[in-house]
Formats: structure tokens, C-alpha cells, sequence
């Protein structure tokens, strides 16, 4: 049985998008590799609204995670934390020597742009790192108005993980004056894990050529030498790219604003659902529109219920680390439908009855 899956990524491959995957491999230092290159950066920007240069990265999302913190921090760094993930990039930073900070907040809150400006003007941060969508709690925060905040404070990187936001959430790159705009395959983009990409600013290159100790496979300034060359600084993953440049032109043709109405409405039918079944873990106001974290109120055993929705074909994620059974996570990215959403809540409401 071929399980749907409604896990915060990895997400359901359409059949194009596996055939796309076994295409004859090519030169990596080749003309060929080049023009691929060079059409999935250019629709990379479209759908990142920017005209930055953009970076491919044979890894995780958290490779890029530690390529901002390597290569733009140079005395300290603001890590605004309400999640797993947010928490995880604080790790990051100190992890490789940096001095870091972090404004908190329990899970399932928003970061509020009011104590973001607050921190900001008590001392100088040579970045902001800030997850966009929390993956652990549901929370979605509210990047245009913290965008809004940093870019007071001229000298100090605006660094966005959209790692679970970006193709499904209309992001801005440029008008939001983000430096370092990263995120990876295996979400709303619903091509495999392996391949992580990220917007970069000019002037984070430069933050970049002017760091000490910035390692060398994620290096700024490399990933800028070799995009002029239309080409990655180590043998990137071919397979993911080809993958990735046949998803990118799927999503323009469906078209970025149907598409980002097409999340929207998922995000709608199941909060609305769980508001009226269970309840809501995220902050009012700061619901995620990619992924929503149901509170277990009904003290139902979530293993179980998960156990059994696998059993009818659907994968759904538990709760979080501390979270799990408490909440479980219902993500709602990628290609997954309406239809596609309706048939797991009514599988879900089905299993419960027959639970209680």
C-alpha cells in the first residue's frame, strides 16, 4: 500500500516528479549541468520573489542553517526561538563558537516584532535569525512585520529558515529586505530530501569575504565564484536538481498566487476542523498555513491513532519532542489536494469514534 502522507515532510512524489529522477546523469562541470543550472536559479527567484543570487546545497536545510551562522556572524548573533527548529539554529550558532542570544518564547507562540525591536536597540547583532514557519508547534510567525524591524537596523543580516514555508506561502525576498532566504526540497516544494537552496544577498557575500573561520563546503564566497560559472562549489545531487527543475515549472504553470491559495484553503479546512473536533496548539493569529498542530484534548492515545490512520493508508506526525502526545501534526503542503485533506480528516473522525 502506497501510505499518503500528511507528515511535515518528506511529502507524496507525484509520478512525474519520480520519472523526472532517473534521468542519465551529466558532467557537473558541464555545459549541460550549466543550462540546468541556470533555468532552476532563475525560477527559484521567481518563486522567491528576488534577484539575488541563489545557491544550491547538497544537504539538509540545516546545512544552510550553519552556512549563514559561519559565514555572516562575526561577534553575535539575535536567534528569535518558539520552536524545535528556531531553537536548533541558537544550537547552531553556538555549536561553532559564536556568540548568541536568543529572544524566547513558550512553544506555540509568536515572536512579537515589538520585542524584536526592543532587543534590537538595546545592543548590536551582526544577524537576526528567525524560523518563519515552526514545523514543532504549528506557529507561523509574522515575517513581514519583524522584516519590518530589522530593516531599521541597517548593519544587522535579516536570516530566514522557510524551510517549511517557501512554495506554499507567498514570501517577498527582497521587498523584505532578507539577506539569506534558505529552505529545502522535501516540503512544499514535494520533491525528495537531499537539497537545500537559499537566496543571498550581495552584501551577505560581502559580510561573508569579510568572516574569519567560515569553513569551506558552505563558504559564501565560493558558492558566488562557481554560481558565476553557473555551477555548484562540490558535486551537487543531479537527481534532486532534475527533480527540482521539473517541480519548479509545475508550480509556475499551477501559478504561484493559485498555488499559495491552494495552502491557504487546506491550512482553513483543517484548523477549522480541529478547532471544532479538538483544538489548536499554535497562538491564535500565528496558525501555521503549511502545517497545523492539533492539541490532544480528548487525552486520546496519539501512537495509537496514529497506528491506526497508517493502517488506512495516511501518515500523520505525533507531537514534537516534549509535544509528542500531547499534539499531533497534520501537514497540509506540497501537492496534497482538498480532496486529499477531507479523506484523512473523515478517516481520522471515523477512528476516533471508534476509539472512544
Amino acid at each position: 500500500m502506497i501510505k499518503r502522507m500528511f507528515i511535515p515532510g518528506p511529502v507524496n512524489l507525484c509520478e512525474n516528479t519520480r520519472n523526472s529522477l532517473s534521468k542519465q546523469m551529466i558532467g557537473h562541470r558541464s555545459e549541460d549541468f550549466s543550462k540546468l543550472y541556470r533555468e532552476v536559479t532563475g525560477n527559484l527567484r521567481k518563486i522567491m520573489f528576488t534577484d539575488n543570487r541563489i545557491f544550491l546545497s547538497t544537504s539538509s536545510g540545516s546545512g544552510l542553517m550553519e552556512a549563514a551562522t559561519r559565514n555572516l556572524v562575526q561577534n553575535k548573533s539575535l536567534h528569535l526561538v518558539n520552536g524545535a527548529f528556531s531553537e536548533k539554529w541558537f544550537k547552531i550558532a553556538k555549536a561553532n563558537g559564536k556568540k548568541a542570544e536568543k529572544l524566547e518564547y513558550d512553544w506555540g507562540l509568536g515572536i512579537k516584532a515589538g520585542d524584536v525591536e526592543e532587543q534590537l536597540s538595546k545592543e548590536k547583532f551582526d544577524a537576526v535569525f528567525l524560523t518563519h514557519n515552526e514545523t514543532s508547534t504549528g506557529a507561523m510567525n509574522k515575517l513581514e512585520k519583524i522584516a519590518k524591524i530589522v530593516q531599521d537596523f541597517p548593519e544587522t543580516m535579516f536570516c530566514v529558515d522557510a524551510v517549511s514555508s517557501l512554495g506554499g506561502v507567498k514570501i517577498e525576498t527582497d521587498k523584505l529586505g532578507i539577506d539569506v532566504l534558505l529552505a529545502s526540497s522535501q516540503k512544499c516544494l514535494a520533491i525528495p530530501p537531499g537539497l537545500a537552496m537559499a537566496s543571498v544577498s550581495d552584501r551577505a557575500i560581502k559580510r561573508a569575504s569579510e568572516t574569519k573561520n567560515r569553513g569551506h563546503y558552505f563558504d559564501f564566497t565560493e558558492f558566488a565564484k562557481y554560481d558565476k560559472k553557473a555551477q555548484t562549489p562540490s558535486t551537487p545531487a543531479i537527481p534532486q536538481i532534475y527533480a527540482l527543475n521539473h517541480k519548479l515549472n509545475e508550480i509556475l504553470d499551477e501559478g504561484l498566487e493559485q498555488r499559495f491559495e491552494r495552502h491557504w484553503e487546506m491550512a482553513k479546512l483543517v484548523q477549522g476542523w480541529a478547532e471544532e473536533e479538538w483544538a489548536l496548539f499554535a497562538e491564535p493569529g500565528y496558525e501555521s498555513l503549511t502545517v497545523t498542530a492539533v492539541e490532544n484534548n480528548k487525552g486520546l492515545d496519539v501512537s495509537e491513532l496514529i497506528s491506526k490512520l497508517e493502517k488506512e493508508g495516511f501518515l500523520i506526525g505525533n507531537g514534537y519532542g516534549k509535544l509528542a502526545g500531547r499534539t499531533f501534526r497534520i501537514a497540509h503542503m506540497g501537492d496534497t489536494s482538498l480532496n486529499d485533506v477531507n479523506e484523512l480528516l473523515e478517516t481520522i473522525n471515523e477512528i476516533v469514534e471508534a476509539m472512544n
